[in-house]
């Protein structure tokens, strides 16, 4: 099997070519056109599908999770449907759209109460499966530096101005380009005990933020951290920060409880 790596093949032609099985890994294929082209069981992830335009296929059988906006099928824009659909099924999602500071301090309240019940569902798990990835997707205890992580990036840096907040746990998303002096040690296997020490510090921060927090604050933005990092020295709004920690702490911990339930299927399975 040949590789292809670096190369730029910026216009190329691809015609009754087989590359089932293939690995495509940082590819540009914006402005490709793909006609005739199968993609059965094929696996995306981390995919930047916007403006994308598909016309006369076959979608059956198949399972889309990300951020949905314009999705128009057959003539109907579906993602007004899904959101509504989501927010039913969870009447604690709209929450995690706060207008006003009072909503910040009752979406974290959430946020507490429904991690607080995750972890003790992750407490019945042993420590290997607590470090199992799920579809290659981050383990538990991944999830838990990650999210550990994003307080520190966004609130500790870019909200409260510390340049360097880091914890050598630290887990920046994949693909972050290395950003010293920010950590990111995919060996590390730390206790749950461990991580979770950091996750009490890290949201204890985030609540005496919500808790001193104004309208008149939440409207301003910040003053740059100067020093290099992540995220980039540059001024943000104040709603951007909070709302995207919200975001964080919400879809992760969705994440998680899918995967302890593929976790605890699979180890039923195992045992017969």
């Amino acid at each position: 099997m040949s590789d292809a790596t670096y190369e730029d093949r910026t216009g190329a032609r691809f015609e009754r070519v087989r590359l089932t099985g293939a690995s495509f890994e940082d590819v540009h294929l914006d402005g490709a056109r793909l006609h005739d082209v199968d993609l059965r069981n094929a696996s995306l992830r981390m995919v930047d599908l916007r403006g994308l335009r598909a016309r006369d296929v076959w979608l059956e059988d198949v399972d889309i999770t990300g951020d949905v906006e314009n999705l128009v099928i057959n003539g109907v824009d579906v993602a007004p449907l899904i959101d509504a659909e989501l927010d039913r099924r969870d009447p604690d999602r709209p929450k995690m759209r706060p207008p006003d500071a009072a909503g910040y301090r009752e979406a974290w309240d959430v946020v507490e109460r429904r991690w607080a019940e995750t972890v003790e569902r992750a407490r019945t798990f042993t420590p290997e499966q607590l470090h199992e990835r799920v579809d290659g997707e981050w383990s538990f205890i991944e999830t838990l530096r990650h999210l550990v992580f994003a307080t520190d990036a966004w609130v500790n840096r870019a909200l409260l101005g510390d340049p360097e907040p880091w914890d050598a746990l630290d887990l920046p998303h994949d693909d972050m380009p290395d950003s010293p002096p920010v950590p990111r040690d995919r060996d590390a296997r730390p206790t749950l005990e461990q991580v979770l020490a950091l996750r009490a510090d890290r949201m204890a921060t985030v609540r005496r933020v919500v808790d001193g927090l104004t309208d008149e604050a939440l409207a301003g933005t910040t003053q740059p951290v100067l020093e290099p990092g992540y995220p980039e020295p540059e001024p943000y709004a104040v709603t951007r920060i909070l709302r995207s920690i919200l975001n964080e702490e919400y879809l992760h911990r969705l994440y998680a409880e899918r995967d302890l339930a593929a976790l605890a299927a699979r180890a039923a399975r195992a045992a017969g």
